[in-house]
C-alpha cells in the first residue's frame, strides 16, 4: 500500500496543479476573408478605366483606352484554350467595327511568339504586349480571357471574364 501511495500522491499533486493553472487565453476567431465579389474601384462597370501605354507588335507605343473612342481591351495569352477559341470572333468584330479602338493585350509573352500565333491563324488583331503585366494588374485581371469595353469618356461599360462573341461585343458597343 505504501508503494501505491508513493506513486499516487505525486500523480495526484500533478493533476491538482494542472487543474489550478490559469486557463489559456482564448484564441480569437479568424477574420473572414475579403469577399472576392467586392467591386474594386476603377475596374468595374461605371468606374473610370485605368490608362496605360504598351508596345505594339510593330514596336509603336500605344496609349489605351483611346480618349473620344469606344475602346475594347481583350486580355489573353497564346497558351490559353478559351483565348484561342475566341480569337476568330474578336478578329471578326475588330474588322467589322473600325470606329472602335480594339486591342488584344497579350500577357507576358515575347513579341515573336505573339506575332507567330496571330500570323499562323491569319488574324489581324492589333496586339499590345503587356510584358511586365502592368496593365493586367491595373485592371485586376484574375483570369483570361477578360474583355473590357470603355466608352468615349473613359468609363468602363462592360467587363467579362471568359470568351466573348462578335455579336455579344457588337451589342455592347452599340449606342456607346
Amino acid at each position: 500500500m505504501k508503494k501505491i501511495l508513493t506513486v499516487l500522491i505525486p500523480l495526484l499533486a500533478a493533476a491538482v496543479a494542472a487543474g489550478c493553472a490559469p486557463a489559456p487565453a482564448p484564441v480569437p476567431a479568424p477574420k473572414p476573408p475579403a469577399s472576392v465579389s467586392t467591386p474594386e474601384p476603377g475596374v468595374t462597370a461605371g468606374k473610370a478605366a485605368p490608362r496605360f501605354t504598351l508596345g505594339s507588335l510593330d514596336g509603336a507605343q500605344v496609349a489605351a483606352p483611346v480618349p473620344g473612342k469606344v475602346t475594347v481591351l481583350n486580355f489573353w495569352a497564346t497558351w490559353c484554350p478559351p483565348c484561342r477559341a475566341e480569337m476568330p470572333e474578336l478578329d471578326k468584330f475588330a474588322a467589322a467595327n473600325p470606329a472602335v479602338a480594339f486591342y488584344a493585350v497579350n500577357l507576358e509573352e515575347p513579341a515573336s511568339k505573339v506575332a507567330a500565333f496571330l500570323g499562323e491563324r491569319g488574324l489581324s488583331l492589333p496586339g499590345l504586349l503587356d510584358a511586365g503585366g502592368d496593365a493586367a494588374r491595373a485592371y485586376r485581371i484574375r483570369s483570361i480571357p477578360t474583355t473590357v469595353v470603355v466608352d468615349r469618356d473613359g468609363i468602363i461599360r462592360y467587363r467579362k471574364s471568359g470568351p466573348v462573341t462578335a455579336a455579344e461585343l457588337a451589342g455592347v458597343v452599340q449606342g456607346l
